[in-house]
């Protein structure tokens, strides 16, 4: 078999690190990285320079500024700026050294606050988005935009997925710029160990969400990189390429507070505070388009949760946060 010499940027996230452990499981595969120190994704000579030092087949844009409401509110010219930057700069990078494959990690805060629920592909650019992340969802168009450009400019088969909540190993566990699942396990977590009456959620509990496991979302990365351009091409169209990921299941989070406090086994008293933001009041995918071209979730919520807090125990305080 022909070896593929493959860049994953963002490789020490989580989700990047997911896509290496499943790429490294094929022998044909050659998995090139680079840190921070060794490469400024900001920076367009950089990156131009090592994509012409390196001949990659496939490259993984999983490289983000990434954060919860907390971050995106205080940081928002951080979120647009760095990750603009970076999308532009690899994209292009790949273009200009004849890279033809390069697989996108968007996200589901794309679509509009108010899109019907399920939301389909084709809700992208269709009303207002959610006003708390705006700044990183603009950004993550962008990409989707530019991707599909270069397709229909320069005949490039540049890929994108739109992950719903994603959760797991590596991800960032502080316990106010995180995502709502790494901090929900670090409050609860630290909660129990210091034998807290209770534990305080924000926002009221009712919104409702949906999770999809890192091991999965690096399955379905590498399943639609790899997929015949004719059976893609049957869901992916040249303005509306993008292929959304996730479960189709969605939880409120006062019932995903209890699922985690249940598999830390925290036995205090969960409150909801009402004064802080809830964010959009529902998200689930449309995963339809994924389904028909072959590929669905396969890890439970409640198995999920209790494979991550196996391995947030595992890192004895040595976790991102």
């Amino acid at each position: 078999m022909t070896k593929q010499r493959i860049f994953i940027a963002g490789h020490n996230g989580m989700v990047g690190s997911a896509i290496i452990r499943q790429l490294r499981q094929d022998s044909a595969n050659i998995i090139v990285t680079a840190s921070r120190d060794e490469l400024d994704l900001i920076n367009q000579q950089a990156v131009n320079q090592f994509f012409a030092d390196n001949k990659f087949d496939q490259v993984y844009l999983a490289a983000a500024k990434v954060g919860g409401i907390h971050a995106n509110i205080e940081y928002p010219a951080e979120f647009i700026y760095q990750n603009l930057m970076i999308e532009v700069n690899i994209i292009h990078a790949a273009h200009s050294n004849n890279v033809q494959k390069l697989l996108f990690l968007g996200s589901s805060c794309i679509y509009p606050k108010l899109a019907q629920q399920p939301m389909k592909e084709e809700a992208l650019l269709t009303d207002v988005l959610e006003g708390t992340n705006e700044p990183y969802a603009i950004a993550k168009i962008a990409g989707i935009k530019m991707c599909e450009s270069y397709n229909r400019q320069y005949g490039r088969d540049y890929r994108s997925v739109m992950p719903t909540n994603l959760y797991g190993e590596n991800d960032n566990f502080h316990p106010q710029n995180s995502h709502v699942i790494p901090a929900l396990m670090r409050r609860f977590h630290e909660a129990k160990l210091n034998n807290d009456p209770t534990v305080t959620v924000w926002g009221s509990g009712e919104p409702m969400r949906e999770f999809l496991h890192v091991y999965d979302m690096a399955e379905a990365s590498i399943f639609i990189m790899n997929l015949d351009n004719d059976i893609y091409q049957l869901e992916a169209y040249p303005m509306q390429s993008h292929i959304n990921v996730g479960t189709g299941i969605d939880c409120n989070i006062r019932d995903l507070a209890e699922i985690v406090a249940k598999v830390i086994a925290y036995q205090g008293v969960i409150v909801f505070d009402a004064t802080k933001p809830d964010g959009t009041t529902r998200k689930l995918m449309d995963v339809s388009r994924l389904a028909r071209l072959g590929w669905k979730a396969k890890i439970t919520l409640e198995e999920g949760l209790n494979m991550t807090y196996q391995w947030f125990i595992a890192q004895n305080d040595h976790y991102r946060g």
